[in-house]
């Protein structure tokens, strides 16, 4: 018997020749020194049991009290944590949903029909092409450039949209570039924006990890004029993506902001996905979050200059968990770092980049392995001489 599914979820579900590679390196119980671990929970980082577990006994969730938007403590603790980055944000404009990949889901079924299209950054992260496809929208890619920094390509922006346009996504600060958007690009996106009738949908989930001097500036802080969302979540800002607590924050013309508010309330009470002992708990882990972010951000600075010790060429990064590596020689290849160093690292073609020669590497791996890996990296041969774009 033959059976039909959606279009939408035609994938190619193969496994990468990569992937494969991994796969049976492992089972034949090579030692592999993994530089692409992303989750913080496995990373050997000191959690406060207490704080992070005792609120999820409230008996309060005891009782079913749902509101579309989440709980009002909860949202009034969002508010606080955007005090905290100098922006005042309404717990009315607030919405809460279990991950950002969720709210991408609502606010891609509010701003989009089906066939409609968003555009999203390249470098990004992957996970947007699935969303996309989930929701029956078109990504159109607009590129971001290196020259001593990364800059958005604003004049190829411009010319990807299209009359189904709909909105810009910006991961802010980017994954896996760590690009961070500054004042005057925000300044010439609005202007884009406004002038086309666009919505910006702002990813800020690493906004709390700044790998440099300069301050990584929250887009809640005004004005704002255009329908702006903005995204984040527990997953990154206390380190914890098992709990499934993210939010949409709304910023815009008040008519606008609104209307896009009510719509997504509705959304919002057709799943009611937020589970009542996380919306509960979500003020103390905010209040908890510091100890957490203090020892990521000292692995995330080690790292960094570990990989830049052993001679490898970073791309300047502003913030983030991941860097973006630069080998001397595009014979070094990810493939041939596993099969011939047991190290694993990822190809930038995961990320959309094209040059060969770049790989991204996680800042949050455990030191003793990042420093294993980038070791047999730099052994390998890819260690650059010293250049004016050697590091940042």
């Amino acid at each position: 018997m033959s059976y039909r599914f959606s279009s939408r979820t035609g994938w190619d579900l193969r496994e990468s020749s990569f992937a494969e590679s991994i796969r049976k390196a492992k089972s034949e119980g090579r030692d592999l020194v993994d530089l692409t671990v992303s989750n913080p929970t496995v990373c050997g980082f000191i959690y406060d049991h207490d704080a992070v577990l005792a609120p999820l006994s409230d008996s309060r969730a005891l009782t079913y009290d749902p509101d579309p938007r989440g709980m009002l403590s909860a949202r009034e603790a969002v508010a606080g944590y955007y005090v905290d980055h100098g922006a005042q944000v309404s717990p009315g404009a607030l919405l809460l949903t279990t991950s950002t990949s969720e709210a991408y889901g609502y606010l891609f079924r509010l701003l989009c029909d089906a066939g409609d299209e968003i555009l999203v950054a390249q470098p990004s992260y992957p996970l947007f092409d699935f969303l996309a496809d989930l929701e029956d929208v078109r990504l159109r890619p607009y590129p971001l450039f290196y020259d001593y920094g990364w800059w958005i390509d604003f004049a190829e922006l411009e010319r990807r949209i299209g009359p189904k346009t709909r909105a810009i996504v910006l991961v802010h600060p980017n994954n896996p570039t760590g690009h961070g958007t500054g004042r005057e690009e925000r300044t010439r996106l609005e202007e884009i924006c406004s002038r086309r009738g666009l919505a910006m949908i702002v990813d800020e989930v690493f906004l709390d990890y700044p790998l440099g001097k300069r301050k990584i500036e929250s887009f809640a802080c005004g004005p704002h004029p255009v329908l702006t969302f903005i995204l984040s979540g527990m997953s990154k800002i206390a380190g914890l993506p098992q709990m499934k607590v993210g939010w949409i924050a709304a910023f815009g013309p008040d008519a606008g902001r609104e209307a896009a508010l009510a719509r997504l309330e509705v959304i919002a009470d057709t799943f009611l996905s937020m589970n009542a002992p996380a919306q509960l708990a979500l003020p103390l882990w905010l209040q908890s979050r510091f100890p957490l972010q203090k020892q990521i951000l000292e692995r995330t600075s080690a790292n960094l200059n570990a990989i830049r010790d052993n001679g490898l060429q970073v791309l300047h990064t502003d913030a983030g968990w991941s860097a973006v590596v630069r080998l001397r020689s595009v014979g070094i290849t990810p493939e041939g770092l596993l099969s011939e160093d047991a190290v694993v690292v990822h190809p930038g073609s995961f990320y959309g980049m094209p040059e060969p020669e770049r790989i991204v590497v996680s800042l949050i791996t455990p030191r003793v392995a990042l420093s294993e890996g980038v070791r047999r990296i730099a052994a390998a041969g890819g260690a650059n001489p010293q250049s004016p774009f050697s590091t940042s």
